[in-house]
């Protein structure tokens, strides 16, 4: 472990955000400090005690970097713009990103309602936020029909009188305030109850419903009360849809964690006038401080950070660190004093325990699904090492042949790791030196071809001391699946042992049927269990293996009649190709020709002839 004497001494002690990097420049760990000389030396002290996560945090830091501000609230916000920019892996990061939409009621003589993504200061009313988009979508459609408010974005009142009414009014939907058919104190009526409903008000809405629908009835308007009867389902039913809590009519979040292992699960329920009008959850990742209080912390600043409503006050399981800077810096931030808060008895109380009860099954349920996914992953690929008698099996590759009687034979190599496809890692290869059906031989050479890649590129590693080279082939794999019997794993062995290269080969035996039966490993057929994991995984491998050397040859047969392996030579050109044609007579007559030869064809030059033989020749099969 650095230690880092001189940089330490040399530290302000004044606020401000540290940021520790790894070797490679990667961000680790982004924190704060009121007295960053004190806050950083503590990392590297030997008597403080620490986490299993601090410590191994540590041990990779490679250097440092600090950035001064002015006090302890200016700290917090740059150090949640730094995470969110960074995503350390240290860090408790939120999984979602989520915002949250709104319903607003526009400031205009004649108002809409209309879905808005956040809350702006632009003298509009904002009712929400709603955690489910869909139900803010349907509340303003219910509200536009039981309220008839207009939905067009006409401007009134200047207009009024000189419009044609649009189809809502022949459909009963709207008043049409644009033809002067109803003043803006009738219209602002219907907007009144749309208000009240917004804010859980029902039965005063009700009410207004339920005496007009009785006057239909006694008008013999049948139709029109049976209309307005329905819309007082709709919003009992609405309301029966939503939790009445006592809270004294104020604006709240409350906010409670579950902690399990080195995650958990954040809850939120979002609570409007006194009503509950929604509820969210969130992952949140492990973090190299592992107090709650610290934890709770993280995650109040960055989820605030970024929703665009903040509440007068937020409820939460426990006292996060730093309370008083969080505050200010919410109150900051909102405009108006926000208070964070610990309830120990009542209504509020039992809220909480509600919202921690939520998060504890939601995480719950996020480990299992966990569970699940290392199970059929990391798990299978366990389970097969141990079936093969081998350990620690991390990188897997699987290989395959396509063609059709001899046409076009491709190769393709797919890579697992940790029983996850890297496809960014697949790669494919075109059979440059075997004629005709060789599904033996044309194995060998895309393994060869490969490895032989490989074993250039970790030279260069070696030679040029680089972390990471250019080329994709320098890890090799733990372990090498092929696709057959027998033949071709003793074809990827006696290759494998040409290079000087050690790595166990398997192969994946198919039944009659075409489906997965075995492996062939160490010269017997290992029959595996057709419900476990690892055959699943096997299968995938396999199937995986195959569909990618399948549409690779089918791109192939689709461009056979205008392409040739010529086309794939780089810098000869179509003038080239067809001369060189013209004079050799054959793809095979090319490649076997020498430099000079080649030299010889009318429009080559010597830096062309090398570039046609070194396409031909390079990485050449041995003998």
């Amino acid at each position: 472990m650095k230690t880092f004497q001189e940089e330490l001494k040399k530290l302000p002690e004044r606020p401000g955000v540290y940021l520790m990097h790894g070797e490679n420049g990667e961000v680790l760990y982004v924190g704060k400090a009121i007295n960053l000389k004190k806050r950083v030396k503590q990392y590297f002290a030997k008597t403080v005690n620490r986490g299993p996560q601090i410590l191994k945090m540590i041990q990779e830091i490679a250097w440092f970097e600090t950035i001064m501000v002015d006090n302890e609230t200016e700290a917090l916000i740059l150090e949640c713009n730094l995470i969110k920019e960074h995503k350390p892996r240290y860090n408790t990061l939120l999984m979602d990103d989520k915002a949250y939409p709104y319903l607003c009621l526009t400031n205009e003589a004649f108002p809409r309602l209309r879905y808005a993504h956040q809350m702006k200061r632009d003298g509009n009313q904002y009712f929400g936020p709603y955690a489910d988009p869909g139900a803010a979508k349907e509340t303003s459609r219910l509200l536009q029909t039981l309220f008839r408010l207009r939905t067009c974005s006409r401007k009134l009142p200047e207009t009024c009188g000189k419009e044609r009414p649009c189809l809502n009014f022949d459909m009963n939907r709207c008043p049409a305030p644009c033809t002067g058919l109803v003043s803006q104190e009738e219209y602002g009526e219907n907007v009144n109850q749309a208000r009240r409903f917004l804010k859980g008000d029902f039965a005063p809405v009700i009410r207004v419903l339920e005496e007009k629908m009785k006057a239909a009835a006694e008008s013999l308007d049948f139709e029109e009360a049976a209309r307005l009867r329905d819309h007082i389902a709709d919003i009992r039913s609405l309301g029966d849809k939503q939790k009445v809590s006592d809270t004294g009519g104020e604006d709240m979040d409350i906010l409670a964690i579950a902690l399990e292992g080195e995650g958990g699960m954040a809850e939120v329920f979002f609570v409007r006038d006194g009503r509950m009008i929604g509820r969210d959850h969130f992952r949140i990742g492990a973090g190299a401080e592992e107090d709650p209080a610290e934890i709770l912390s993280q995650v109040l600043r960055q989820f605030y950070s970024g929703t665009p409503f903040l509440p007068k006050v937020i409820l939460t399981d426990r006292e996060p660190a730093d309370k008083e800077a969080l505050e200010a810096m919410l109150t900051a931030r909102s405009g108006r004093r926000t208070e964070i808060r610990v309830p120990q008895k009542g209504e509020k109380k039992g809220l909480l325990e509600l919202a921690k009860d939520n998060a504890a099954r939601a995480l719950k349920q996020d480990l299992d699904r966990i569970a699940r996914e290392e199970a059929r992953t990391v798990g299978a690929q366990n389970e097969l090492a141990s079936l093969l008698g081998l350990t620690d099996i991390h990188r897997l590759e699987a290989y395959d042949i396509s063609h059709i009687s001899g046409f076009a034979t491709v190769g393709s190599m797919v890579v697992y790791e940790d029983g996850r496809p890297r496809k960014n890692e697949y790669r494919k290869f075109r059979i440059k030196f075997v004629e005709g059906v060789n599904d033996f031989a044309s194995l060998a050479e895309v393994l060869y071809r490969r490895f032989s890649h490989g074993l250039r590129e970790q030279e260069m590693v070696r030679e040029q001391a680089l972390y990471e080279p250019s080329g994709g082939f320098v890890h090799f794999p733990d372990l090498i699946l092929m696709d057959g019997g027998e033949g071709q794993v003793n074809a990827a062995l006696a290759l494998l042992n040409e290079l000087g290269i050690s790595i166990p080969v398997c192969g994946m035996v198919k039944d009659d049927r075409h489906r997965t039966r075995g492996l062939i490993f160490d010269g017997r057929e290992i029959p595996v269990d057709s419900h476990s994991e690892s055959f699943k995984l096997l299968t995938r491998i396999q199937d995986e293996t195959h569909r990618f050397a399948i549409e690779y040859h089918r791109s192939l047969r689709g461009k056979a009649q205008v392409h040739s392996l010529l086309d794939d030579i780089p810098g000869i050109g179509p003038v080239r190709r067809r001369s060189l044609m013209e004079h050799m007579g054959s793809i095979e007559t090319i490649r076997n020709a020498d430099v000079a030869e080649l030299k010889a064809v009318p429009g080559m030059n010597e830096a062309s002839a090398e570039t046609v033989y070194a396409f031909f020749h390079e990485g050449e099969l041995p003998d």
